[in-house]
């Protein structure tokens, strides 16, 4: 495909690095010379400085040839503009991230795919659905959802008094035959292996595990975890998402939310009539004291500003709160945030690429994620009739070392797979892959 990106921020730059490893014709366009000399120094792109509502520079990059125009500014005026043009000047697909959902609803979405934005990116809503999603889930630090739920993989990370410390992969699962779970991948220090079976867990390991609803049990016990009920919730940060996590807990849950902004505290509190608003500083621990922390069963730190999530999540965690989550949009923190006690890191920056990178994928991947701390994705493939993965069992098929196929979902059944597994058209596989293979393994099912 040839994919015109525009804007190199966190958002456009992962992308062409995602992106660069899968053969693509790539076109970064940004008027920041300086990340445009970063991006071009490691990945094979061609880079244009300059304005992406410009026509001038969007025909230079071949726009009418382009096959999609992923529009990621910061801007989003420029994000929607430049769709529109882009399509007008012939792009095939554009996509265009936004911070207005209003945009989203169905009439209006229909206004702008009339007008030339086939698909429109909310990165704070999306966000905002990962977090509830994930205080259903308490033993996970990450979890994606297969086949309707009929497969599951879990990220669980390993504290020193989980059973299967020092353990090998072949100690864990002995036979192949009637297994409800298997560990496709360990990152440990920063470094993400596809594990063999004599690989032994450590502590501090994330592990990534793809189960069956009914492994899920034993899983969580040989990893030492524990579901539990989440009822009380504080949420520091009156941010979009803040909001937005907030409107969709408070019919079910006690939230409390914690907003700086006096103005936008009385705001909020006339939003949210199912959540009790506090104006006060996120950043004074005694205040958060005084409103209950000890009390919550989660805490959620979306201020926008990762250094205050990372700490407040530090201090919910000393004082007994069982789930903590925080908004960490800086790269560079994400591995510490993990390594020093936060349960779970949200990034909507890697959650937006997640969802337009399925837009550059074959036909056949139903779905992909891009894991947080990792550059690994896990995918869901619908294998095609006559492709290769159906010649042979897995152990004969010669599948990529850097990734590993971890179930199965055949019409309404789920099953772990194995290297006796004999995968049929039509099947839906999950496959966990490093980067680098995506295109490689995607012929296997094509």
């Amino acid at each position: 495909m040839r994919i015109v990106i525009a804007g190199a921020g966190e958002v456009g730059s992962h992308l062409a690095k995602m992106l660069s490893h899968e053969e693509h014709d790539l076109v970064v366009i940004d008027n920041d010379g300086d990340r445009l000399k970063s991006i071009g120094s490691t990945l094979d792109v061609l880079t244009i400085e300059g304005n992406a509502n410009s026509i001038a520079q969007l025909k230079e990059a071949k726009i009418g040839k382009a096959d999609l125009l992923i529009s990621v500014t910061s801007s989003e005026d420029v994000n929607v503009n430049s769709a529109i043009l882009s399509k007008r000047l012939g792009a095939k697909k554009t996509i265009a991230r936004i911070d207005n959902q209003e945009y989203l609803l169905p009439a209006n979405k229909e206004l702008f795919e009339n007008l030339g934005v086939d698909y429109m990116i909310y990165p704070e809503k999306i966000a905002a659905r990962e977090i509830v999603g994930l205080l259903s889930e308490t033993g996970s630090t990450e979890v994606v959802e297969f086949g309707g739920g009929k497969l599951h993989m879990y990220v669980i990370r390993l504290d020193e008094e989980a059973p299967i410390i020092n353990k090998s992969l072949r100690e864990l699962a002995p036979g192949d035959e009637g297994l409800e779970y298997r560990a496709v991948a360990i990152t440990r220090q920063a470094h993400t292996i596809v594990p063999s079976g004599d690989d032994r867990f450590e502590r501090g390991d994330l592990v990534y595990v793809i189960s069956s609803k009914a492994g899920l049990k034993q899983l969580y016990k040989y990893s030492g975890k524990k579901q539990f009920e989440v009822r009380d919730i504080m949420i520091l940060g009156g941010s979009r998402i803040g909001r937005k996590t907030a409107d969709a807990l408070g019919n079910q849950h006690y939230v409390k939310l914690i907003e700086k902004d006096r103005q936008r505290s009385y705001t909020l509190s006339n939003m949210l009539s199912n959540t009790l608003v506090i104006n006060g500083d996120g950043t004074d621990m005694e205040l958060l004291r005084e409103e209950g922390l000890e009390k919550m069963d989660a805490f959620i730190a979306v201020t926008g500003n990762a250094e205050t999530n990372i700490l407040s999540c530090l201090l919910a965690k000393q004082l007994g709160v069982k789930r903590t989550i925080a908004e960490v949009e800086n790269m560079d923190y994400i591995h510490l945030a993990e390594n020093i006690g936060v349960d779970t890191i949200i990034n909507k920056k890697l959650i937006t690429a997640s969802r337009i990178f399925r837009f550059t994928m074959a036909e056949e991947v139903s779905s992909i994620k891009c894991l947080t701390g990792t550059e690994a994705e896990v995918m869901e493939f619908v294998v095609k009739p006559d492709a290769p993965a159906t010649l042979g069992c897995l152990a004969e098929i010669d599948f990529p070392r850097e990734a590993i196929i971890g179930g199965v979902i055949r019409g309404k059944n789920a099953f772990i797979a194995h290297g006796e597994t004999q995968i049929k058209p039509y099947d839906r596989v999950v496959v966990f892959a490093l980067p680098g293979v995506i295109y490689t393994i995607g012929k296997f099912f094509n």
